[in-house]
């Protein structure tokens, strides 16, 4: 099942205002896609077409120099690859804490708000703690590109705020549900100084409990720069973890957090990252 069919999510909304003048008509004027190929878009870019920067990219233009917080990796020499968790903490999450400080792994994990930062203020300090990097996916894991303008500040600030209040550090990143994000939600992440995240590499652990599943859909997508996506609050995810970590390890995979894969570069405000 879906993340987002077991989280409070918006019913389909009016469309926002300022949407760009010609935006129908332009549509209009576009060839129809078959429902297949319109899934593979989809499965392929996670969101709509969008424009979005490399983490290769991010460090050949890099113009000022940055340390790693976990490490002293450089992945323009190593071969780095970013495990990321969406939607925690959950229950699993301290299992997941665990498997990665003892294969001294650090992650990058985007947590919603509501009824998980709310219930498991700890783990959130915990993740933090442990040199794992702390970013936003939303309050209530609402579409953002499907609500106002208002709704979009408040879904990401209300997570930032409490992110800062456990952590002491403000968020820098963002992952926007489901990956889907416009033209809206890029200007006013830029305002917030958020930058979006996307990924590479899906096991769609929200559709299974098979572990040995889970882990085989990684590994068969995992590629340098690459940004894996789970979701530690699924039954089958946490356990697949270690078989991942070392399967990895010994393809010679360099495990780091987002901003270590952009290093020396920085992710920048408004802008959309993926390998």
């Amino acid at each position: 099942m879906p993340l987002w069919s077991k989280l409070p999510i918006e019913p389909p909304a009016r469309k926002r205002e300022r949407r760009p003048s010609g935006f129908r008509t332009a549509r209009r004027r576009l060839p129809a896609l078959t429902a297949a190929a319109a899934s593979l878009v989809l499965t392929l870019s996670g969101c709509a077409q969008v424009d979005t920067t490399s983490p290769a990219d991010v460090r050949a233009h890099a113009t000022t120099t940055s340390q790693a917080r976990f490490g002293t990796v450089d992945c323009r020499e190593a071969k780095c690859i970013a495990l990321t968790f969406d939607a925690g903490p959950s229950e699993n999450s301290a299992r997941l804490l665990d498997i990665l400080k003892e294969k001294h792994v650090p992650a990058t994990f985007f947590l919603l708000g509501k009824r998980h930062i709310e219930k498991y203020p700890e783990l959130v300090k915990r993740m933090a703690a442990e040199g794992h990097e702390v970013a936003s996916h939303t309050w209530d894991h609402k579409i953002l590109t499907r609500i106002s303008d208002r709704q979009i500040r408040e879904e990401l600030t209300r997570t930032d705020d409490a992110i800062e209040r456990l952590t002491g550090h403000r968020p820098t990143l963002m992952r926007p549900p489901q990956g889907r994000t416009d033209a809206d939600v890029h200007r006013i992440c830029r305002e917030l100084g958020l930058s979006e995240v996307l990924w590479s590499v899906t096991a769609k652990d929200y559709m299974t409990t098979d572990s040995a599943l889970i882990e085989k859909r990684v590994l068969d997508q995992a590629s340098r720069d690459g940004i894996i996506l789970l979701h530690d609050l699924y039954k089958g995810t946490v356990p697949a973890v270690p078989g991942i970590i070392d399967a990895l390890k010994a393809r010679g995979y360099v495990f780091v957090t987002v901003p270590q894969l952009l290093a020396p570069g920085k992710a920048e405000p408004g802008k959309v990252y993926r390998p």
